[in-house]
């Protein structure tokens, strides 16, 4: 079978080698299941030498589940989720927020991802009153759908505000890696330390097989116990506790070891910019986003755009402006690059 590389999405790309090898290693005799066993609890301690003590960090299958259980378990279905329009949340998961948390999505507008304070205070007049959803959280992505980042600062003020009005903050991570490399920042920075209350940890686009986690940062905002109290009954009623958990913490052992997220990371960055020089020189493509991690956004003449998918598949992101994403990954090469761009000039000589 030919092989090919896409640059659709970080989540076509392989299996990092050593995450398969710490896959066969855990494949050696028999392990207590349900996440009893000493591969999850070796995976435990490497979150917490990466996000401190006190955490509680919980495997399950995708990013999807990741965020959807996470959220129930600091609302109420009388609440509200604020978030920008274009949150993977409101846009990519089908209405799982909504139908697992019964709350209300309320969105602001963004151009790149990002929200802001005075954004989310448009949505908070309605705070109190009997008749309408109350804000418990706000969810930001980081990196954003459109490859932007938070800095530390913009997390804290939105934290900082979240947390003055009683309600909670929400960090969808599914390229957290991306972005605390584009940061030159630690994990740690810009989840925990920067007030993020509960954190989807994502692995899958950063060369995991199959495996996501949430982590609860152990604050009382809100609440008489920790927000994680009770979460392993939501996890098993949301029908992600996977019986051979083993296989799933092994993959974060490894990910979490001498610095393989950072490298992984790094290195889809750093072709992502590459991919953005060269398709510079292009005069007929127009790049729409600031390039800080592995996204690259473009307009292609809608003319070239079917021709180009023939040979290298990849999503239109906003089909009424012609606008496609191209994503980098831990595996993507410079002869990759090379030759898809080889490919979008032959196509528009």
């Amino acid at each position: 079978m030919r092989t090919f590389k896409s640059f659709a999405s970080d989540n076509n790309s392989g299996v990092h080698p050593e995450i398969l090898k710490a896959i066969t290693e855990a494949n050696k005799g028999h392990a207590l299941a349900y996440g009893d066993d000493s591969y999850t609890k070796k995976a435990d301690k490497r979150f917490e030498e990466h996000f401190g003590k006190n955490i509680d960090a919980y495997f399950m299958f995708n990013g999807t589940a990741a965020n959807v259980l996470g959220l129930k378990a600091i609302t109420n279905s009388y609440n509200s989720i604020i978030c920008a329009d274009i949150a993977h949340i409101n846009t990519s998961e089908c209405n799982a927020v909504e139908i697992f948390t019964g709350c209300k999505l309320l969105t602001v507008p963004s151009k790149d991802g990002k929200i802001t304070v005075d954004q989310v205070k448009k949505q908070m007049h309605l705070l109190g009153e009997q008749h309408h959803a109350q804000p418990k959280v706000i969810s930001i992505t980081q990196a954003t759908e459109m490859g932007r980042v938070y800095k530390k600062e913009e997390i804290k003020k939105l934290a900082d505000f979240a947390h003055k009005h009683g309600m909670l903050l929400h960090m969808d991570g599914a390229r957290l890696a991306n972005a605390a490399a584009a940061l030159n920042l630690k994990l740690r920075d810009i989840t925990r330390d920067a007030g993020v209350d509960v954190l989807s940890f994502g692995g899958t686009k950063n060369g995991i097989m199959s495996g996501e986690a949430i982590i609860f940062f152990n604050r009382k905002r809100g609440y008489s116990t920790s927000p994680s109290k009770g979460f392993k009954y939501i996890r098993k009623q949301g029908m992600q506790l996977t019986s051979k958990m083993r296989y799933i913490s092994a993959q974060f052992i490894a990910l979490l070891s001498n610095d393989l997220w950072l490298k992984n990371a790094r290195h889809a960055n750093k072709m992502a910019k590459l991919l953005e020089k060269e398709i510079r020189k292009i005069p007929e493509l127009k790049i729409t986003q600031k390039v800080e991690t592995n996204g690259v956004f473009v307009i292609i003449p809608r003319k070239y755009i079917k021709k180009i998918q023939r040979q290298y598949f990849f999503y239109l992101w906003n089909e009424s402006i012609s606008e496609a994403r191209f994503m980098t990954s831990f595996d993507t090469t410079e002869e990759d690059i090379e030759n898809f761009i080889k490919a979008i000039r032959g196509t528009i000589k």
